[in-house]
């Protein structure tokens, strides 16, 4: 139990200014990469975060790993996601590194082969059918499951209207 908590003063404060170092190197890099590296997240943008707390939390602990290599590692990683967005104006990149938005209702029908792919329940999308002020499933054009996991709910308070075309031009149905 004593080992638990040894450590030489000498190692302290290297944990300390390697903390401070790499604390300061992940901000300079996400003001340049963008907020982006830090949002709602892809799969692509969920493996930069994994990758960027695993560097963090080696550069910070780790003996073996200095704070110049865990600075390289950082830059990688995020030359990595700028590279990503560039190529992501490409529309083949974009499907293999984005989700399809998927439809999870058209209109009051609910898409339940859909929900099962999403892994939503049918509370899931009653509570964010509540959170976007429906009175009325007749109100619903569509409940789309977002490529970020967030579920977006367009309605309308007239019966008559009718969705655009251009905001579903992406979503599988």
């Amino acid at each position: 139990m004593e080992k638990w908590f040894e450590a030489s003063r000498t190692s302290l404060i290297a944990i300390t200014l390697t903390a401070i170092g790499i604390y300061l190197a992940i901000i300079l890099f996400t003001r340049i990469a963008g907020k982006r590296s830090f949002s709602k997240m892809s799969s692509f943008d969920f493996a930069m975060t994994v990758a960027v707390g695993s560097i963090i939390a080696s550069t910070i602990l780790s003996k073996s790993v200095s704070l110049l290599q865990g600075i390289i590692g950082l830059a990688a990683v995020y030359i990595l996601q700028i590279s990503a967005a560039f190529l992501r104006r490409w529309h083949f990149v974009q499907k293999i590194i984005d989700n399809s938005p998927l439809l999870l209702m058209d209109k009051q029908t609910i898409l339940y082969e859909n929900l099962k792919k999403a892994r939503v329940t049918e509370g899931d999308l009653r509570s964010k059918l509540r959170e976007a002020n429906v009175l009325d499933l007749s109100q619903v054009r569509a409940v789309i499951f977002e490529t970020t996991g967030d579920i977006s709910v367009l309605h309308t308070s007239k019966e008559d209207q009718e969705l655009e075309d251009w905001l579903t031009k992406d979503v599988r149905r």
